[in-house]
């Protein structure tokens, strides 16, 4: 039988690559003559260039020195493709663990505008933006200020960086903006959340990033003020994903804004995987009502359908039901015992699964 691993990371714990390497473990252990392939995948957040990286082993790894999301500098690495496409990540730039204190009026994007300034540098003929794990929710005004574009107060000063300054923006002058590379610039997203809103980039993320209730309404009304400066559609799908870095990318500079699951997987070769396999299995940190839309499980399943292939899900956790069509669904957190013992020893329980599934597909006719 094949049998191809195609998981996400899971969140805090396990890196892609990691999870269906312990899969493939535990797997072999109880089925060692059949053929596994590894399939690691991403969504537009963490990971992404490391899928990458593995998908294209031509590309090249590069290191900037910038400006963190608080202030601090940070080591970031990207990504230049063959093709001449830089693949930026922003979580390694301006993301959330790169915070030693959550800062949501003053969190910022200027590293991931000048990772991409390096990148334009270095001859960049198109950029690839993977948009997750953002720290902050400026609709991407830091990333576009570092690029050359202004946002001022109603006396004509610079604002400061962050979100809760836009709630002083009176006008925004891009004259200085630098242009964007002559292949475009496309930004992966894992949300389809709208800029604005109950349902936007503050109201949703906003908590996460540590923001309060008075906070979220700020951000909102700054971010209102920013679309109503910047025009662009701010109910796109996506615009409120990395607190509205993808609405801002794409109103002041031109950019794209696709579901990064689909995308990534075609880029890593699932489809060409699946050809004659018995099973595919996905996972990731937590299955729950997000995870059918945008992300890696609901790309698995959607490729796996589209190949006749039968699928499986390993999560650590899972508060939502999968399709149908799933065929075994294994929660890490009830093998181990409890989240906190599966998040202690990710491998292990990874390796279980593994182990568990392979014996149900030896039970099961059509394996």
């Amino acid at each position: 039988m094949k049998v191809v691993m195609a998981p996400d990371s899971f969140k805090g714990s396990m890196p892609a690559a990691g999870a269906a390497a312990s899969l493939a473990a535990g797997w072999q252990a109880a089925r060692p003559a059949d053929e596994v392939v590894m399939i690691p995948l991403a969504d537009g957040g963490e990971g992404t260039l490391d899928v990458l990286a593995a998908a294209v082993p031509a590309a090249r790894w590069h290191q900037a020195r910038v400006t963190g999301p608080a202030g601090p500098p940070v080591d970031c690495l990207w990504l230049q493709l063959p093709d001449g496409t830089a693949a930026v990540e922003l979580a390694r730039a301006s993301g959330l663990p790169l915070l030693t204190r959550l800062d949501p009026l003053g969190a910022h994007t200027t590293g991931l505008g000048q990772v991409i300034g390096c990148a334009l540098d270095a001859g960049a003929r198109q950029v690839t933006v993977a948009l997750g794990g953002s720290a902050s929710t400026d609709g991407g005004s830091g990333a576009l200020a570092a690029l050359g574009a202004r946002f001022l107060d109603a006396a004509g000063h610079p604002l400061p960086a962050g979100g809760g300054a836009l709630a002083r923006l009176a006008a925004v002058d891009l004259a200085g903006l630098r242009p964007a590379p002559p292949g475009g610039v496309s930004c992966l997203s894992d949300v389809r959340a709208p800029l604005l809103g109950p349902a936007g980039a503050a109201a949703v993320f906003g908590p996460q990033k540590g923001a309060s209730p008075a906070q979220i309404a700020r951000l909102d009304d700054g971010l209102a003020r920013l679309a109503g400066l910047l025009g662009g559609d701010p109910a796109a799908p996506g615009a409120g994903a990395a607190g509205g870095t993808g609405y801002g990318l794409a109103a002041g500079w031109g950019a794209v804004i696709a579901p990064g699951a689909p995308q990534l997987a075609r880029l890593a070769g699932l489809g060409p995987a699946l050809a004659g396999a018995g099973l595919v299995i996905t996972g990731e940190g937590c299955y729950d009502q997000t995870s059918g839309s945008g992300k890696v499980a609901g790309a698995v399943f959607a490729a796996a359908a589209v190949a006749g292939v039968p699928a499986a899900l390993v999560a650590g956790q899972v508060t939502e039901r999968p399709p149908a069509a799933v065929r075994h669904v294994i929660a890490l957190a009830g093998l181990a015992g409890g989240v906190p013992q599966a998040l202690a020893d990710p491998g292990r329980y990874l390796r279980l699964a593994g182990q568990q599934l392979a014996r149900l597909a030896g039970r099961d006719p059509a394996g």
